[in-house]
């Protein structure tokens, strides 16, 4: 399976909805494509306020599943964590950690449109206009954040390997660090295959963080699986 395709079998038992929300998707995904470009993608996509529909709950799980694993980790005090959505988009991961009683939830999207989206919905106390890269973020301290998490925003041009240190600079010792993402792209896109996991494995090996879980999950997008990976900080 690559990027844009999937086995025939697969798409017959897709709704014609779902596979132009799949196409759609993909563009944000293409091969070659770079940061700024998926950037102005994500902009136009959500200023005709078709994503929030094409990535609707039941077809985009992803969200759900970041914030189901986030609430297992903190069983309570909830209201008291401070938690990171990388890759904010329009809110959904927010939407769903909201819903399980999590109060402060700070996003970091470089799209400011999707970021007017996100605002609309009141769902964020602070907004940063940023890609996530192996450059410090300038207006975030350390050991910031009970929790860090990211979903849908690890792909072709999106972040990159090297952002995976700036996760761990800006969660605090023992806070959560939560990656969810297709398991497809571990094995198709170049800045992750034998490098992403390789670099957690390193990490881990050099006192920066200790893994919790990895899991795959089914119907992450569609009939898509993903994988979700959760650390510590130590």
């Amino acid at each position: 399976m690559s990027n844009n395709e999937n086995s025939p079998g697969q798409l017959g038992k897709w709704r014609e909805d779902d596979h132009v929300a799949y196409t759609q998707n993909s563009r944000a995904f293409r091969k070659g494509i770079s940061p700024f470009e998926a950037v102005d993608y994500y902009s136009q996509w959500a200023e005709c306020h078709q994503y929030d529909e094409d990535l609707r709950p039941g077809r985009y799980n992803g969200p759900l599943i970041t914030a189901t694993a986030v609430a297992e980790f903190f069983p309570k005090d909830r209201e008291e964590k401070k938690i990171m959505d990388i890759a904010a988009g329009t809110g959904f991961v927010a939407e769903h950690l909201k819903a399980k009683g999590f109060r402060h939830i700070d996003a970091l999207e470089p799209s400011t449109q999707m970021l007017c989206r996100a605002k609309e919905k009141g769902l964020y106390e602070n907004y940063y206009t940023d890609f996530l890269s192996e450059e410090p973020l300038p207006t975030i301290k350390e050991d910031t954040y009970d929790c860090v998490v990211i979903c849908g925003g690890m792909g072709e041009g999106h972040i990159p390997c090297s952002g995976i240190r700036e996760l761990i600079r800006i969660t605090k010792l023992g806070g959560l660090i939560c990656i969810v993402m297709r398991e497809q792209y571990l094995m198709e896109v170049d800045e992750y295959k034998d490098r992403l996991e390789p670099l957690m494995d390193f990490l881990e090996m050099a006192g920066k963080w200790v893994q919790v879980a990895r899991a795959t999950v089914p119907d992450y997008f569609i009939n898509i699986p993903g994988v979700v990976y959760m650390y510590t900080k130590i």
